[in-house]
């Protein structure tokens, strides 16, 4: 191969995948913005705590179909989803030699985990603000931890072409996830949603390690270039990520206006449930909106 060859073989300048990582950065920062806040207002205040204590006792009246269904799914979670992400990670390290982003993602997975249960048996409190509620702290989940980011490891490891649908099932997955804890009464929405941001941030900070670990492979040919990468993905996400959003905006004003029950769960009806269930839907999704766009603005392109 000829010198000039040689150089048109090379990625554009600029263009190469991770060029930008202080982009990532940027989203885990307001990662851990949004963490905080979610906390702070959800169990730091007294009307926060009154919100996701009544989601959660309102959740036995709001939901009732397939109940069992759920809480089955549940037990079985952490095995479903370490062996999705292991079947993913080996066939794209074996066949693919995708080594390097392959224990990158690993190492995605192993941090959200031990992540979320520092943060919540050994940093994490729920002060009394007298709302009855359980004494300990919940947040985040470790459920909705383990399915988010076994999510996530799948989608760091795919081909470009594949994030785009690999975003929005891993985001329904782990929407799915934290909706049956709070469906069987384990989390309240507030737990959901800042196990969503753990795995998210670590995926954040993984991101540009895996964008660089190839950049062969980290080429995106566009949206609707295949199936998998068509731009109904992104604007399904974006569409969830507004509808759960808006409803639980909606929910949480209008409760104001109405007055809320004096005690969680005493609501002629589980407005509160649905509130937490459109912020988690909402959560979730936008999520993986903002991942899709990211990272596919991040791999190389021509």
């Amino acid at each position: 191969m000829t010198n000039q060859q040689k150089r048109m073989a090379r990625p554009a300048a600029g263009r190469r995948a991770g060029r930008s990582p202080i982009l990532f950065w940027l989203g885990a920062v307001l990662c851990v913005a949004a963490f905080a806040f979610t906390y702070y207002a959800f169990v730091r205040t007294t009307l926060g705590q009154f919100a996701d204590e009544s989601a959660w006792a309102e959740a036995e009246v709001g939901w009732q179909l397939g109940r069992g269904v759920f809480l089955d799914f549940l037990d079985l979670l952490p095995d479903i989803s370490v062996a999705l992400a292991a079947v993913v990670l080996l066939v794209v390290a074996l066949a693919r030699r995708r080594w390097r982003a392959a224990g990158i993602a690993v190492g995605v997975v192993a941090a959200s985990a031990a992540s979320t249960w520092i943060l919540k048996n050994l940093i994490l409190d729920r002060p009394d603000r007298g709302v009855p509620t359980l004494e300990h702290n919940s947040l985040p989940s470790g459920h909705t931890t383990i399915a988010a980011a076994a999510a996530m490891a799948i989608f760091l490891v795919v081909s470009p072409r594949w994030r785009p649908f690999a975003a929005a099932a891993g985001g329904a997955y782990a929407v799915l996830a934290g909706a049956a804890t709070l469906i069987n009464g384990w989390h309240r929405p507030a737990d959901v949603v800042a196990a969503f941001l753990v795995a998210g941030f670590w995926a954040l900070v993984a991101g540009p390690l895996v964008l660089r670990s190839g950049d062969g492979w980290n080429f995106f040919h566009g949206y609707g270039s295949h199936w998998s990468s068509s731009p109904v993905w992104p604007r399904l996400c974006w569409l969830l990520a507004f509808l759960g959003l808006g409803l639980a905006a909606a929910l949480y004003w209008f409760i104001q206006q109405i007055g809320a029950a004096p005690t969680p769960g005493d609501g002629r009806l589980p407005l509160f449930f649905w509130a937490g269930m459109g912020l988690i839907v909402g959560a979730g999704m936008l999520l993986s909106a903002l991942l899709i766009w990211l990272f596919s603005f991040q791999s190389r392109r021509k």
